[in-house]
């Protein structure tokens, strides 16, 4: 479950990673491209064009590096999907770099100067379309689990988000190639189009990468196995039967934990006690926490190695209150807690909002209900962070209209 030479343990620093060094070099780089565009542009094209994309690679190294870094400090953090996500568009741009430059050498008179600025005033758009197979694979993955989502457990509108996601990536990408497909009109006109369509390019751009960021921590927080020195684990509810027996979604958390806390007990001898997290809906005929409770025992777990939270009626609830359970018995315990495999990244972020530094272990999920459920969990991390997301879209915006208007009222 754990690949140790490539994604560290969770949780096995004590330090946050650090952007400085990028910054630094950003302002390096910054102040040799300043030198050769104002020693002249055009003779320095091609140098100006391979200093890009040497910079652009050690932005994707760094980004990468941040990236192994931020799981080994909170893997369950906004910045492990922007670090994922964003490092494989900074590849690219160094790609599209590295093939200019080669260009420019081969034929300067064809690729001159200002097509350093075009491409990168460009990114935004070739990268939507340089990724469009992977966006059109993945629609169409989505879209089928999602009618086979929607044949099990009947149409509802929770159940057509893969769908109307799928949608919302082929009209983007559609509507694009179509706007940048001809244009024509006096240089005004050509610009405010360029303006515009970057301008959707960046929005689209930012949120690209964000999916495909969250795709990769999703999987790697699924996957990952706790260490084997665990103290307590929480088991989040998730709704119980009429007759007041875990559904077969609550029991495969519930069969979770049970599995983790044997192969501890195997491998180390210790053993942990379990926290039974949910309060109790109005349409429910007991808590989630007894349910699961009840279950527990019937499983052969003592009573004294369970404790209840039945207050709880969300995720980052069922951390907050769990947590005051576990600090009034010890305020260092190790902690795990057992979900499905779609819900970990987004509860151990509740958690981390808690307070508290838990390594979280996925149930198997069927395979037509976990892309819906992660395009859910998508939405719902996409509402964190927003200050921070607003910057930095805003930041990509203003890039991109600070380029435009280079290239046609500078250059």
């Amino acid at each position: 479950m754990r690949s140790p030479g490539i994604i560290p343990g969770f949780f096995s620093r004590d330090r946050k990673p650090s952007l400085k060094l990028l910054a630094c070099l950003t302002i390096v780089f910054a102040a040799a491209i300043a030198v050769l565009a104002v020693t002249g542009a055009e003779e320095h094209a091609c140098a100006i064009c391979f200093t890009i994309a040497v910079y652009a690679l050690a932005v994707a190294a760094a980004l990468l590096f941040a990236f192994r870094q931020q799981v080994g400090y909170d893997p369950y953090s906004y910045n492990t999907i922007f670090y994922a996500g964003f490092s494989l568009f900074a590849f690219f741009i160094m790609l599209m770099h590295l093939v200019l430059g080669v260009d420019m050498i081969k034929a300067p008179d064809i690729y001159q100067g200002i097509m350093v600025i075009h491409v990168l005033m460009g990114s935004a758009k070739n990268y939507m379309f340089f990724s469009a197979p992977f966006l059109l694979l993945f629609s169409a993955g989505l879209s089928i689990s999602n009618v086979s989502l929607i044949l099990h457990e009947g149409k509802r509108l929770v159940n057509l988000l893969g769908i109307i996601l799928s949608f919302l990536i082929i009209c983007g990408w559609l509507s694009l190639f179509y706007a940048d497909y001809y244009v024509s009109g006096s240089q005004m006109e050509v610009m405010i189009h360029e303006l515009l369509t970057n301008l959707f390019a960046a929005i689209y751009l930012y949120f690209e990468c964000m999916l495909i960021g969250t795709i990769i921590a999703d999987i790697i927080a699924a996957r990952y196995e706790p260490h084997k020195d665990r103290d307590f684990v929480i088991i989040l509810g998730c709704g119980i039967r009429d007759d007041g027996t875990p559904t077969p979604l609550l029991r495969s958390r519930i069969d979770r934990a049970l599995q983790f806390a044997e192969a501890q007990k195997e491998l180390t001898g210790k053993e942990l006690t379990f926290i039974t997290s949910g309060g109790q809906g109005s349409d429910e005929v007991i808590s989630e926490s007894a349910c699961m409770r009840q279950y527990l025992m019937e499983q052969g777990v003592p009573p004294e190695r369970i404790i209840e939270e039945n207050r709880s009626v969300s995720t980052f609830e069922n951390m907050k209150f769990s947590k005051e359970k576990i600090d009034e018995r010890d305020p260092n315990a190790k902690i795990a807690f057992s979900t499905n495999n779609y819900h970990v990244f987004r509860s151990g972020f509740f958690a981390g909002t808690a307070g508290m530094r838990a390594a979280g272990m996925g149930a198997r999920t069927k395979w037509y209900f976990w892309p819906n459920a992660a395009v859910r969990e998508f939405a719902g991390l996409l509402t964190k962070q927003k200050g921070r997301q607003l910057l930095i879209l805003c930041c990509m915006i203003v890039f991109y209209i600070i380029l435009t208007f280079l290239v046609y009222l500078v250059y």
